[in-house]
């Protein structure tokens, strides 16, 4: 297990399996999560993290605790692209229907859909694009984080 830039534990060799990650090396699950962070170059861009899940028994694989701040609910429309914009703060997205693509100075892009969870963190620089995908509106999640 190693640290990411953001302080989230992250196991170094896993492969994703239907959202959930098994580490190469120990058979240990863990969830991915894209994270968005702003680089010295002052562009945004992604990283993907695997979050270390513990067994819990009966109620499954559990994290460790994430103190957040709050919770805002979202709905945009089919035809939503929103220009060069960074992260209002420190947030989890989680994606609940729908498909977002994400673009970062680079041109780099990302589709994210149902179930797909971004660490946004790129509060300074350039910032990212986002935009709908297939004109179909999308509902997600925000998570706030100090």
């Amino acid at each position: 297990m190693i640290l990411g830039a953001a302080g989230v534990a992250v196991f170094a060799a896993g492969v994703l399996v239907g959202g959930l990650a098994a580490s190469a090396n120990t058979g240990e699950k863990t969830m991915r999560v894209v994270r968005l962070y702003t680089g010295p170059d002052n562009q945004s861009h992604f990283e993907d993290l695997d979050v270390p899940l513990e067994d819990s028994g009966k109620v499954g694989f559990l994290s460790e605790r994430v103190k957040a701040t709050g919770l805002v609910f979202r709905e945009t429309a089919g035809d939503y692209d929103y220009d060069f914009h960074t992260a209002p703060r420190r947030q989890y997205v989680v994606n609940l229907e729908g498909e977002v693509e994400i673009e970062v100075g680079d041109g780099t892009r990302r589709i994210l859909g149902s179930g797909d969870i971004l660490l946004a963190e790129d509060t300074t620089g350039q910032g990212h694009i986002s935009r709908a995908v297939g004109g179909k509106p999308r509902r997600s999640l925000f998570i706030t984080l100090d």
